[in-house]
């Protein structure tokens, strides 16, 4: 009964309860803030992950921008049915470039975080530009607009300069190569040994079938790297972690 009255006393006095209230939200606040200042030694270290590139970058903004995360979540947790369903789980390496990552419980359609190399990139054409064509009980909106975009390299380097100063380790090289390797991957016929070098694994061809480059060349590059970094063939996770 003393709780109840003092619970009673806390709600009824506005100051008080305002005084309580900011210590929760600050405490709450802290639970959640503190770990982000030590990422790299909470984030087991997985060998093949790297930074992308900047086509799959752009993607990935397209993808945000589009709200393609509000249906798909990027996250397999390590349950039977996922696993099976969709691959191995996911680990937090695989997004440690990623900002903001993708995680999440909200799965309208699959989870996406090994689609990388699961379907063609004709596949992918069809499914964005009428995803009806491919799956016929999907809800998904049309994004064939996408081929119509053509996307210009201006913005580029700046992108990649933003996600180093927030901690992706993007090189000098990689900075000054930006626009070059921007172009260079969804153009078979260009030079991609530097882009190799760069990103280990990057794939390199005309993804949306298109002389021209689009906004559909970066979103499928990103589709089709995702999960791809890690070879789980060979993967062991940490025992000491």
């Amino acid at each position: 009964m003393q709780i109840l009255a003092k619970h009673k006393m806390l709600e009824r006095n506005a100051t008080l309860l305002l005084v309580f209230s900011f210590i929760v939200v600050t405490i709450g606040g802290l639970v959640q803030i503190t770990p982000l200042f030590y990422l790299e030694n909470t984030i087991e270290k997985v060998e093949g992950v790297r930074p992308y590139t900047p086509l799959e970058l752009a993607g990935r903004d397209i993808y945000v921008r589009e709200g393609c995360y509000v249906c798909h979540s990027q996250m397999i947790r390590p349950m039977r049915d996922e696993v099976e369903r969709y691959g191995h789980y996911s680990l937090a390496a695989e997004s440690m470039y990623d900002h903001p990552f993708q995680w999440g419980s909200k799965r309208t359609g699959p989870d996406l975080a090994r689609v990388g190399g699961r379907y063609s990139d004709e596949w992918h054409l069809d499914h964005l530009r009428d995803p009806r064509s491919v799956v016929p009980e999907s809800i998904m909106p049309a994004y064939g607009f996408l081929a119509d975009r053509v996307i210009e390299p201006a913005y580029v380097q700046q992108r990649v300069s933003t996600e180093a100063m927030v901690g992706t380790p993007y090189s000098d090289g990689m900075l000054a190569a930006a626009v070059a390797d921007f172009r260079a991957q969804a153009d078979p016929d260009a030079d991609a040994q530097g882009l190799l070098e760069r990103y280990p694994g990057a794939q390199q061809r005309n993804f949306d079938r298109q002389p021209q480059l689009t906004e559909m060349d970066a979103l499928i590059a990103y589709l089709q790297v995702l999960g791809t970094m890690v070879d789980f063939s060979t993967f062991e996770p940490d025992p000491a972690r």
